[in-house]
C-alpha cells in the first residue's frame, strides 16, 4: 500500500544545509524511514517550496513510513501545526480513469545518451561493445522537448494550452502545450568520495491520461533516470486556477 508524505523542513539548522545541498544524503534520510525495502519498489522524493524560506520533502514510499528522524533533525519536533503529513495513496490511485485530466508537477532528469566516439573505440582496442555515455539536456529547449517525447510511453498526454489561437506564439513551440519548466539546476555532490554532477528541470503543467495502466505504474515507481536523487516524483491536484500540486 503506497503512501505520500510532506515533511517541513527548518532550513536554518545547519545540518538541514546539508540535506538540501546533497541529494544523497536526502535518499539516505528517506529510506532511513522505512522499516523494509525490496529491490522491486523504492521510495521516490522531491524537495518543494510551498513559499520562501520553508522547504519541505514531499515522498512517496511503498509502505507506512516513519519521519521521525528527519522531524528531530531538520524540522520543528516540538512545533504547532502540520509539520509531517502522511496519506494514504491508494484512494487516489483508485480514482484515477483513462481521459481524465490533472494538474501535475515533476523534477525530472533530462538525459541524452551519446554513442562512443571513435576515439573512445580506439582506445578499447577496436571493441564495438562501448557503452555510451549518458549526459544531461542543458537547456530548456532540450529538456522541454525530452519531457514531451516521452510522456506518450509513461502513460499520458500533455494537452494544448488553454489560450486563444491569437495569443499562441508561433515561434515559440512550448506556447502551444500547457507545459512549463519553473525551475532548472545543475547539482554537484559527493557519494562516497566520488563527485556525482545531475542536471534537473522541475516541470508544471496539465496532463490527460491516455494508458491507466502504464501510468499508474510510473506514478509509484517513478519517471525517468536519477529517482534516488530526487527525480522522477510526479505529484497531482484537480485542476483549477491555482494548479497547485
Amino acid at each position: 500500500m503506497p503512501y505520500l508524505s510532506r515533511i517541513r523542513i527548518n532550513h536554518l539548522r545547519p545540518a538541514s544545509r546539508r540535506l538540501l545541498a546533497n541529494p544523497h544524503v536526502t535518499h539516505g534520510a528517506v529510506v532511513g524511514g522505512l522499516a523494509e525495502i525490496t529491490g522491486t519498489e523504492r521510495p521516490l522524493w522531491r524537495w518543494d517550496t510551498d513559499r520562501a524560506q520553508r522547504p519541505h520533502l514531499t515522498v512517496c514510499t511503498p509502505s507506512k513510513p516513519d519521519w521521525s528522524h528527519i522531524t528531530e533533525q531538520y524540522g520543528w519536533p516540538d512545533a504547532d501545526g502540520d509539520q509531517v503529513l502522511v496519506r494514504d495513496y491508494s484512494p487516489l490511485l483508485e480514482r484515477l480513469a483513462t481521459g481524465q485530466e490533472y494538474a501535475f508537477r515533476i523534477t525530472a532528469n533530462p538525459v541524452q545518451n551519446i554513442p562512443p566516439s571513435q576515439k573512445d573505440i580506439d582506445e578499447h582496442h577496436g571493441e564495438k561493445k562501448i557503452r555510451s555515455r549518458r549526459a544531461g539536456h542543458r537547456t530548456a529547449g532540450h529538456q522541454w522537448r525530452w519531457f514531451l517525447s516521452r510522456s506518450e510511453g509513461w502513460g499520458f498526454e500533455v494537452p494544448p494550452a488553454p489560450l486563444p489561437p491569437t495569443e499562441q506564439d508561433g515561434d515559440d513551440p512550448a506556447a502551444a502545450v500547457d507545459l512549463r519548466i519553473t525551475h532548472r539546476q545543475r547539482l554537484a555532490f559527493d557519494k562516497k568520495g566520488k563527485s556525482v554532477v545531475l542536471t534537473t528541470a522541475s516541470f508544471h503543467g496539465r496532463l490527460r491520461i491516455i494508458d491507466l495502466d502504464r501510468f499508474t505504474y510510473h506514478l509509484t515507481t517513478g519517471f525517468g533516470p536519477a529517482k534516488a536523487y530526487g527525480c522522477g516524483l510526479l505529484t497531482l491536484a484537480p485542476l483549477t486556477s491555482g494548479n497547485g500540486c
